[in-house]
């Protein structure tokens, strides 16, 4: 079982830069891959970034290739997102989950957090 909290949300400018983190508990974080997904209103949750449990192979969205970064530390029970170069259309609730390999597909993830909710103005 892992549990994830997402922090780090709020309020920016277009171009600027939020970081999240979600911190997970329970013994198997680091046997996780682990996956960043969002949901703007309307529209359905989207993959976003993903990391296996070695931070060996990491995917990402064409929509944030080269503006996001997703890491880990294992050490810590904890995954971030960099997200810089924001854009409007980055607005969504931001949700970490967890999966036993890394994969694109929502439904495949295992563990969800609550969300944490990121708002680009322009």
């Amino acid at each position: 079982q892992v549990q994830l909290v997402e922090s780090g949300g709020g309020l920016v400018q277009a171009g600027g830069s939020l970081r999240l983190s979600c911190a997970a508990s329970g013994r198997t974080f680091s046997s996780h891959a682990m996956g960043w997904f969002r949901q703007a209103p309307g529209k359905e949750r989207e993959f976003v970034a993903t990391i296996s449990w070695s931070g060996g192979s990491i995917y990402y969205a064409d929509s944030v290739k080269g503006r996001f970064t997703i890491s880990r530390d294992n050490a810590k029970n904890t995954v971030y997102l960099q997200m810089n170069s924001l854009k409007p259309e980055d607005t969504a609730v931001y949700y970490c989950a967890a999966s036993w390999y890394v994969t694109t597909r929502r439904s495949e993830y295992d563990y969800w957090g609550q969300g944490t909710q990121v708002t680009v103005s322009s």
